[in-house]
């Protein structure tokens, strides 16, 4: 098997720490373009310098999606990642990046700047050494994963159907194992229309928004169904005005995460069935499957199986998981494309103040897709 040692990447720890720290200080939240951009320049130009064959896919509102190749032709090798985070511009200021002992800390570290400059330092050592993976390489660097990867998925799912295997540098689970298996995230909004009046001289010619919303947040909080891994939270409501008017308008956003496509039905079912308890009043339901699940198949298992070999033979123990969290690889995996997923950095506490790296594990995920790239 070719391979790059650990050691060596051990070498090029301070060089990956520096381009770890240049990156979490580009602060690039999704909802800002012009942040993501910037970060996307500077993702363009590690893509030149490595030789690569750029193409920018530009969009109005959401950040610029980047492609680079390395090669071409079919049966390739898929590498995603994103540029967005979930954290506001001047979070570095409360939040600067730093290296306290053995963690790595700041905006995004973990999710996923790290893995960005993981891939490009695996990517230089390959030009250093003249050990190019011998196929096709095509990395996609999309700006609005966090949002739910509503301008991506499409190139997302065209790249992939390219690819003879899709490599996810999403982080890994906090024991270091890749994912093998995520649920399908969608949304169920429902709006309510009721009849406002004076909450004390004609509280009986009203038709209370709130009320009516409040049976059927019962209602969905009773789909959860654990033993078939599927979750239901109603995790946003709103309504009325003022305490002495009955509530005209009443709304709630539910979050759900299933395991398997008829949950996804079901829920979907119960959401096209909703009708008024309460008479005089009007709902809306709209039910959106953001992304579909990625079940550990046969597929899955086969792929997972491979990489522990690949991983074996640089003495590294690949183990496997499952998460409730959705990624862009939930869009490849119906498509029948081998895919592997949590090929980033090691850490913990994602999308919080908390959020940060493994130092230590840095050298022996470098060492892991370098392997896997150039062995697959």
């Amino acid at each position: 098997m070719n391979s790059l040692p650990v050691s060596l990447f051990l070498d090029e720890l301070p060089a990956l720490l520096s381009l770890i720290g240049e990156l979490v200080k580009i602060e690039s939240p999704s909802t800002d373009k012009a942040a993501v951009d910037r970060l996307g320049k500077r993702i363009i130009r590690e893509c030149q310098e490595l030789g690569g064959e750029v193409q920018v896919f530009q969009q109005p509102l959401a950040g610029d999606h980047i492609r680079c190749c390395w090669g071409k032709g079919p049966a390739g090798i898929l590498l995603l990642s994103h540029m967005d985070t979930v954290f506001d511009l001047g979070t570095l200021e409360k939040l600067p990046f730093r290296q306290v002992d053995q963690k790595l800390w700041g905006p995004g570290v973990l999710d996923m700047k790290s893995s960005l400059a993981l891939l490009f330092r695996v990517l230089r050592m390959f030009k250093q050494k003249g050990a190019w993976p011998v196929g096709p390489v095509t990395a996609l660097f999309t700006s609005d994963e966090e949002t739910g990867s509503l301008t991506s998925r499409q190139l997302i799912e065209t790249e992939a159907r390219q690819a003879a295997v899709v490599f996810t540098l999403e982080p890994a689970l906090t024991n270091g194992a890749l994912k093998t298996a995520r649920k399908g995230t969608g949304d169920i909004e429902i709006h309510v229309k009721g009849v406002a009046s004076h909450a004390g001289i004609d509280h009986e010619k009203g038709r209370n928004a709130i009320e009516e919303l409040a049976h059927h947040i019962l209602a969905a909080q009773r789909l959860t169904a654990y033993e078939r891994g599927t979750t239901v939270n109603v995790g946003v409501i709103n309504g009325g005005t003022r305490s002495n008017v009955v509530p005209e308008e009443a709304h709630a956003l539910i979050d759900f995460r299933v395991t398997q496509m008829d949950e996804a039905g079901r829920l979907e079912q119960w959401a096209n069935q909703l009708t008024p308890v309460i008479a005089g009043t009007h709902l809306t339901a709209k039910f959106d499957l953001n992304r579909p699940p990625m079940p550990r198949d046969a597929i899955m298992g086969r792929t997972f199986e491979k990489a522990q070999a690949i991983g074996r033979e640089l003495g590294l123990h690949l183990a496997e998981g499952s998460t409730g969290g959705g990624s862009d690889a939930n869009f490849v995996a119906p498509l029948g494309i081998p895919v592997l997923d949590g090929l980033g950095a090691v850490g913990d506490g994602a999308h919080s103040d908390r959020e940060f790296v493994w130092v230590d594990s840095l050298p022996e995920r470098a060492a892991l897709l370098a392997a896997l790239l150039v062995n697959w």
